[in-house]
């Protein structure tokens, strides 16, 4: 029997169609008390929604066409219109970055598969240099610096056993210095080699909970450079004259700046400006970042912890790049600028240049 209630209210089929959302996400949407109806019947247990809900149902659809989850609806339907905007912001900011990183690897497998075969007459080979420095202010050094033939590495511990644990990240990579490697599959090696790495923290730390790394590597090839990357070490590249960032921080701070919740301004005072998203730190191992580079003769790659790049400008780093010829130089001359900003944490560099190999 319908209720004089009832015929202020909208069958959860005339609901359906106002708000454009189907009277089975209706339902599901009740079930997940995401939109609970005005009024269940006791007897038919048929749903009743108020006039009034259908701007709440109408928001819900269109994120549900956004493509947000459940759960951030949820979240967003709970908050003021001010607040709610700005997460909705936030929202397609990490959609918009998480599309960027796809739309670059499926430029990267077009180029790939697409571009002629490589002219293999042109021999290229890297000059490379290291070092790793404890800074002005820290007593001890918990960096890792490594520079070989074929790979280049940086790992910037933390935690009490922070320098044991940078130490065993890279000393895991080293076999790929000498080993063979295979013509192709070359991404997946370095995620296997990620696996050995936590491994090789974890034993290292102990059972030190509060310990870590990050990790950034290029493997040469003499072809190609694979690049993997956790944390906010950084790598650099220096292509005629013009300085570009070829990783990405996971730090809490680029995330906010990634998502518009922080100005490039802001980033530089956060007090979790150093807050990890992703490391090494002998648990689970995360997914790291992996790309391929395709070097040019005359091309220079920087790895570097963040006791550079957090007290030097980019654009003096860029000078000092374009500036400093020989590789073992340019290293001594970058951690030199980090101590004349003040030195406030360890320093390490590797740097490479790619040039035609001799005849």
């Amino acid at each position: 029997m319908h209720t004089d209630t009832d015929t202020d209210m909208l069958t959860i089929g005339a609901f359906a169609k106002a708000c454009r959302l189907s009277p089975k996400a209706l339902r599901l949407y009740d079930e997940l008390d995401l939109l609970r109806p005005a009024r269940v019947d006791p007897d038919t247990g048929y749903r009743y929604y108020a006039p009034a809900q259908l701007e709440q149902a109408r928001l819900v659809a269109w994120l549900r066409r956004l493509g947000m989850p459940l759960a951030g609806i949820r979240q967003v339907c709970a908050l003021r219109p001010a607040a709610a905007a700005r997460e909705i912001r936030a929202y397609w900011a990490r959609v918009e970055a998480e599309t960027a990183v796809r739309r670059d690897l499926a430029a990267f497998l077009v180029d790939h598969l697409s571009a002629p075969r490589k002219d293999t007459t042109t021999m290229l080979e890297l000059r490379y240099a290291a070092h790793s420095d404890p800074g002005r202010v820290r007593t001890a050094n918990q960096d890792t610096a490594y520079a070989g033939a074929r790979l280049l590495a940086v790992a910037d511990g933390y935690g009490p056993s922070g320098a044991p644990a940078s130490s065993a990240a890279v000393a895991a990579l080293k076999s790929l210095d000498t080993a063979e490697l295979p013509a192709g599959g070359l991404l997946n090696l370095l995620e296997d080699a990620v696996q050995g790495a936590t491994r090789a923290v974890r034993d290292a730390a102990a059972g030190d909970e509060a310990a870590g790394t990050t990790l950034t590597a290029l493997l040469w090839t003499g072809a190609q450079l694979a690049l993997v990357h956790i944390g906010d070490s950084r790598a650099y590249l220096l292509r005629d004259g013009e300085l570009f960032l070829i990783t990405h921080d996971h730090t809490v701070v680029q995330a906010m700046l990634d998502e518009g919740r922080l100005t490039a301004e802001e980033a530089t005072t956060h007090p979790q400006r150093s807050l990890l998203l992703k490391a090494l730190d002998g648990g689970t191992p995360p997914v790291p970042d992996l790309r391929l580079h395709d070097p040019r003769p005359g091309d220079r790659y920087l790895l570097c912890s963040d006791g550079l790049t957090g007290v030097v400008p980019e654009e003096r780093i860029r000078a000092l790049l374009a500036g400093t010829p020989a590789p073992d130089d340019t290293v001594r001359a970058l951690i030199a600028a980090a101590n004349d900003a003040g030195g406030p944490d360890n320093i390490s560099c590797a740097v490479a240049d790619v040039r035609r190999a001799a005849a």
